[in-house]
Parts: structure tokens; C-alpha cells; sequence
């Protein structure tokens, strides 16, 4: 469940009491006019807590009944995110001035009562609606594992598509509609779906997610792969490694070794290959000519 971190205004404090926070290094400027105090819990990734903090500071300035919004609501919903943004998006109910911080990114004009909620105690974007924005603000890589994230968190893909429907015409409206063409709920980490982005953006058929295979030591599932032609991509994190490094690489030895004696080639893919083209060049020897011959560039992926 997301919490908003705590924050202090410099309205709220004393200038000496904020000079000597700040000397002292207990606190650090986030925002105009917003401090958030050092430390935190160290389960909370620093950058999302920080994306946090920022919301909850515009949120504690404004005067407005605002709905956060974009990555921002995003980042309330707990969605993954490419990489965290520290720009506060939001829709404000007029064109107006009047609000004392000008930093966040204002959107105009609030969406529909059903495309609004409440998360951690703010007014935000439905997850749904959040899909959306996302997908429409974001380059193709980053808005795919948001979206993936987000239907995966249980978003409505029939809500999803009467929100694209309403919007048509919209800017960036088909951008965001030929990324969603390819979100999946599968995918289980960002660099799942960055991944599987590339092979989609070099036009590599169609991946599909989640692969069961029966082996003699029980049912594995494969990050992505075409299991009608038995080839399987296995995203291996830095993580994976980190404590007992020992048991886990010979268990993940002994899973692979079982996967490999059914006939499934498993390619190991690490986050190196996701730059440029290498992993598509490591894979396009693995499929047949056929598929090789077929392979064409998704135009809409490139934007």
C-alpha cells in the first residue's frame, strides 16, 4: 500500500531552524518550497520515495482541487516506471494563475468523475486512465512497462479502450494506441518488457509471456518466448545473484539444464542487450528462415 512520505514547507518553518536542517544534511531541497527529511524506510526505492515526496509537497501547496496525474499517479499506483520522473504532473480545473508553485506540469481541464480515484489519500487518475496518459506522454520503450505494469496491477482493457475511443483524435492518441497493441500483463519486472520491446520494435513476431514448460523437475515458466518454436528468453537481473549466490546460480543451472533437455533453446538475455539492436541479432539465428524472411521494423515502435 503506498504512503506518502512526509515533507516540510518552508512556510511552516522557522529560517534559522530550515538553515540549520539543512546544514546539518537532516533534510534536502526537493521542490520549491518542499524538504524532505533524510533516511526513510530502505524497503522504499529512494528515487520513488523522492517522486512521492514531490506530489505530496504540491499537494500540501495547492490550492486547488487537483487530480495527480501521468507518471505521477504512476507513481501513486505503485506501476513500474522506465525510469522515475521528478516532474509533478497533474490536471488543474482551470487555465488560470493563482497557484503559488509553478513547478508541476499542469494539464488543463479535469477528466470525467469515473476516470478519477483516491490512492494514498490523493486524488488521482483511475489506474485505467493512468494506462492512457502514460502511453500518450511517454517515448514507446518506458510507456510499455508502465502499461504492462498497469494491466498486470489490474487495469480494465475494455476501460482502457472507451478512454482511447473518447480521446481519438487527441494528440499522441495513435502513439499511445500502437504501444498498447502490445502490452501484456506478464511481464514481471521493467526489464521484461524492455526486453520483449526490443524483438517487438525490430519486428520479431509477437512474443508471448509467461511460457509453462513440463520438465522432470515440475513446471517452469519462461519469461517470453514462441513456444511453437520452442525458443525461450530468460531475463537474468543482477539481483538474482546477490545472496547466496552459490544456490541460486546452481538452481538456476539445474531449471535451465531441464528446460534445455525438451528441445527449448533459451536464450539469456541481460540488460546489455537491450541497447541497440544486440538482442535481436542474437535471436534472429534462432529462428527459421521463413520467420527471418517476415522480419520488418515496427514503424509506430520507433517514434
Amino acid at each position: 500500500m503506498t504512503r506518502l512520505p512526509s515533507v516540510r514547507l518552508a512556510s511552516d518553518q522557522a529560517a534559522d531552524v530550515l538553515g540549520a536542517r539543512l546544514r546539518d544534511d537532516e533534510w534536502e531541497r526537493i521542490g520549491h518550497g518542499v524538504y524532505l527529511p533524510r533516511g526513510g524506510d530502505p524497503q522504499v526505492d529512494p528515487a520513488r520515495r523522492r517522486a512521492l515526496a514531490l506530489v505530496e509537497g504540491v499537494r500540501r501547496r495547492s490550492s486547488a482541487p487537483v487530480v495527480f496525474s501521468h507518471t505521477s499517479a504512476a507513481a501513486l499506483w505503485g506501476l513500474a516506471l522506465w525510469r522515475q520522473v521528478e516532474t509533478v504532473h497533474l490536471y488543474h480545473p482551470s487555465c488560470a494563475g493563482g497557484e503559488r508553485d509553478r513547478s508541476p506540469s499542469r494539464h488543463h481541464g479535469l477528466p470525467p468523475d469515473e476516470e478519477v480515484g483516491t490512492v494514498a489519500g490523493v486524488r488521482a487518475t483511475s489506474l485505467e486512465r493512468t494506462l492512457v496518459d502514460c502511453a500518450r506522454l511517454l517515448p514507446p520503450l518506458p510507456a510499455l512497462v508502465t502499461a504492462d505494469s498497469a494491466l498486470a496491477a489490474g487495469a480494465d482493457p475494455v476501460l482502457v479502450e472507451e478512454i482511447l475511443r473518447r480521446m481519438a483524435g487527441g494528440r499522441h492518441v495513435r502513439r499511445a494506441r500502437e504501444v498498447l497493441r502490445y502490452a501484456d500483463a506478464g511481464a514481471e519486472s521493467p526489464y521484461e518488457s524492455a526486453s520483449r520491446f526490443v524483438v517487438l520494435r525490430d519486428g520479431l513476431p509477437v512474443p508471448q509471456t509467461q511460457v509453462p514448460v513440463e520438465t522432470r523437475l515440475g513446471v517452469f515458466w519462461a519469461d517470453w518466448g514462441w513456444p511453437d518454436l520452442r525458443i525461450l528468453a530468460e531475463y537474468d537481473g543482477r539481483t538474482k545473484y546477490t545472496s547466496g549466490a552459490i544456490d541460486a546460480f546452481m538452481a538456476e543451472k539445474r531449471r535451465h539444464d531441464a528446460v534445455v533437455e525438451q528441445g527449448h533453446r533459451v536464450l539469456r538475455v541481460v540488460r546489455e542487450d537491450i541497447w541497440g539492436t544486440t538482442l535481436s541479432r542474437r535471436l534472429s539465428p534462432l529462428l527459421p528462415a521463413a520467420v527471418r524472411a517476415a522480419i520488418s521494423p515496427r514503424a509506430g515502435l520507433r517514434s
